[in-house]
């Protein structure tokens, strides 16, 4: 991934012993000319290099996602 990152927040990743939510913005993600992107990613582990698994979230998609996982969250 090319690009710079900027954290926003990290979060404890709960039913973990010391796993984290991670959430960042990507400048130029996938090389010169793209779109950065929110990107949150999940390390199962403190002190990882590299999150487990993460997402890359386009600007235009965010309020959408928000809306889907405060729906997601109702009925959980």
């Amino acid at each position: 991934m090319n690009g710079t990152v900027t954290k926003v927040d990290e979060l404890t990743l709960s039913g973990t012993k010391d796993g984290k939510i991670s959430i960042t913005t990507v400048s130029q993600p996938y090389g010169p000319k793209s779109e950065s992107v929110a990107s949150i990613g999940i390390s199962l582990q403190a002190g990882a290099q590299e999150p487990d698994w993460k997402v890359h979230i386009p600007k235009a998609n965010i309020d959408a996602v928000i809306a889907a996982l405060t729906e997601a969250k109702k009925s959980l």
